[in-house]
């Protein structure tokens, strides 16, 4: 072979090599790159959402926490019908004969009224004290016989402290312990579920002033005060209402019972 021709297919070859090169090149730039798997994706983590807290009644032994009432057939709303600056005050687990003709006075000398959701077996060791409170103006309302946490007992004992309490037209569950079967035997019963806005623990006997602050800071318009006739020593209780009901009688409020 020829030197000039070994040099003309030297060439050819090197422009070949160069072509296959560029058009290599040119392949490369129009595929799309290759899809990234699934499986190799890191997923984006999105914050569960807060639960909700419910409300959880007191603990036996002591009295319950601040649930809301129920606003079904709420007792309060013709005494609170319109703008009026109305507190609905609350006695649990008498009637006592030595503490509740004590509130009673006190109730008076303000011009106020209270309802007193009482224990069936308090009103059948003082069963006159049911028409001193009711011919005082006042209202009374059911708190069952014996003050048993009602969601955890059988239905047939339920049913008992509920139908065959003191009654009325209003009950209160001890503890505050309600779920759907108490609600229904309520109702069954005649009755509406009345609870609480304000628990100023008088039943833990914290000290008179301590009782009146808690009233003087939670309590406003339209809500139901919880306090208590029976159970133990009501000192503080009665000394407490009767400040409270002077310094909220002052601020313009008027204390109606409930229509029990």
């Amino acid at each position: 072979m020829s030197r000039k021709l070994a040099a003309i297919i030297a060439t050819g070859a090197a422009a070949a090599l160069v072509i296959g090169s560029l058009i290599a090149l040119a392949i490369g730039h129009t595929t799309p790159p290759k899809p990234t798997s699934a499986a190799n994706v890191t997923p984006s983590t999105t914050p569960s959402e807060t639960p909700t807290t419910t409300p959880t009644p007191g603990t036996p032994g002591g009295p319950d926490t601040n649930t809301p009432r129920t606003p079904a057939g709420d007792p309060t709303a013709a005494a609170a019908a319109g703008n009026k600056k109305v507190l609905f005050f609350s006695f649990d687990d008498g009637p006592d004969p030595v503490w509740t003709p004590k509130i009673l006075q006190v109730l008076a000398k303000y011009g106020a009224h209270a309802t007193f959701f009482e224990l069936g077996k308090m009103q059948a060791a003082h069963p006159g004290l049911r028409e001193q409170i009711l011919a005082a103006g006042n209202t009374i309302g059911s708190h069952s016989i014996t003050h048993p946490q009602l969601t955890a007992l059988p239905a047939k004992n339920r049913r008992h402290e509920i139908f065959d309490g003191p009654k009325s037209k209003c009950f209160r569950p001890p503890y505050g312990a309600s779920n759907p079967k108490v609600r229904a035997d309520i109702k069954a019963a005649g009755m509406v579920q009345v609870l609480w806005d304000v628990d100023p623990r008088d039943w833990a006997r914290p000290g008179t002033q301590a009782i009146v602050n808690n009233i003087m800071t939670h309590a406003h318009r339209r809500n139901i005060i919880l306090m208590h006739d029976g159970g133990g020593d009501r000192t503080q209780t009665v000394a407490a209402l009767d400040k409270a009901l002077r310094l909220l009688k002052a601020q313009g409020y008027s204390f109606p019972a409930m229509a029990c």
